[in-house]
């Protein structure tokens, strides 16, 4: 029997979200419907509710959670009823060009549920991310569920379900960071501050952080960074050399993606060093360097889609080095709030009051 619990949806451009009835139909072939605990507020629900993704309203918002499998559909070996598990938006599906390559991080072919969630009048939602998570319960594709040791709080362990494992794996997985290397990072909210983290668990000796808000210079160093620069007061090139012996960053993470800040990391870093894109850029945005440069300077431009994770190997990873005390995932966490406080957590995240607002569900 399909079932009617409350979740938020944006209806259209701009609105203020809206807690309302929700249908989830009974899982389908290879589908689940998960209970879900926690989910952050990310800036890609933000984006849904602006109309900035695409028009498909209304759309049922979240996706960054964690939560419990309720009830599985035919075909479903993923996953049991019961099992603890991080919700992911790149549910790998095995078959297409990038997967038979061995390089399934890159899934050109991923999967989510066949049904739709309804309003009560039948209105089809559009999930966010194919997940649409600030609800009750939740109807997913079975291969987006990733199970993880339950001891790990949900608040904490759906943080890597997008913005903190985008900046992760940016450092480690894209940035290729090392023991010893230099790493400059643009940008230090969540996913620059993960970017952060993720360089310290790698090793690097100096990690530099850049931003115009001394407040979240300041998260950066609580995450780890050894050096701060706010780019409001000093040319960010010039101080990420200086911290360099003059050379320039072995690894720059764009946390950012505007032109401005990508040129700045083109710029400050190593010969043959990397630039890292993981902030995502609008539509418009162009860039113009000179060929030369790209030329000279050597090295590697890359860009990061969703920290080239494979959730079923980072995310239980990650959450064991967090459980040993290894990767403070907690210090993400800045408020735990309920599902109708998600329009005023857009408004806190939009001013860099926080971190992560969390709905705890």
């Amino acid at each position: 029997m399909p079932q009617t619990v409350q979740g938020v949806i944006a209806r259209a451009k701009g609105a203020p979200v809206e807690v309302v009835p929700i249908v989830v139909p009974d899982p389908g072939p290879g589908e689940v419907i998960v209970k879900v605990q926690a989910c952050g507020v990310c800036h890609t629900d933000l984006h849904y509710r602006d109309g900035g993704i695409n028009d498909e309203f209304p759309f049922l918002l979240g996706h960054e959670a964690a939560g419990v499998v309720e009830t599985i559909g035919d075909g479903v070996t993923e996953v049991a009823v019961g099992d603890y598990v991080i919700l992911n938006w790149r549910a790998v599906c095995g078959q297409c060009r990038a997967c038979l390559r061995g390089r399934p991080w890159y899934c050109f072919n991923t999967h989510n549920a066949a049904q739709k969630m309804t309003l009560e009048d039948g209105t089809e939602l559009s999930p966010a991310l194919g997940i649409g998570a600030f609800i009750e319960k939740t109807l997913v594709h079975a291969g987006q569920c990733t199970k993880v040791d339950p001891d790990a709080a949900a608040e904490v362990a759906g943080l890597l379900g997008c913005g903190v494992m985008a900046g992760i794996g940016a450092a480690i997985n894209t940035g290729g960071v090392g023991r010893g290397d230099s790493v400059a990072v643009f940008g230090c909210g969540g996913v620059g501050d993960a970017a952060i983290m993720g360089s310290r668990l790698a090793g690097a000796a100096t990690i530099i952080a850049v931003d115009l808000d001394d407040t979240k210079l300041e998260w950066a160093t609580e995450m780890g960074a050894t050096h701060t620069v706010n780019s409001g007061q000093t040319d960010p090139v010039e101080a990420i050399q200086a911290l360099t012996d003059g050379n320039g960053a072995d690894v720059v993470i764009d946390a950012v993606g505007i032109p401005k800040t990508y040129e700045q990391a083109f710029y400050a870093r190593d010969l043959a060093g990397t630039v890292v894109l993981v902030g995502v850029p609008n539509p418009t945005m162009t860039i113009e360097l000179p060929l030369i440069d790209v030329f000279g300077r050597g090295g590697s431009l890359k860009s990061s889609w969703y920290g080239d994770c494979l959730p079923s190997r980072d995310f239980p990873m990650l959450i064991d080095l967090y459980l040993q005390g290894r990767l403070p995932l907690e210090k993400f966490v800045t408020e735990r709030i309920g599902l109708g406080d998600v329009e005023a957590a857009f408004t806190k995240m939009h001013d860099g009051a926080v971190l992560r607002s969390v709905v705890m569900i």
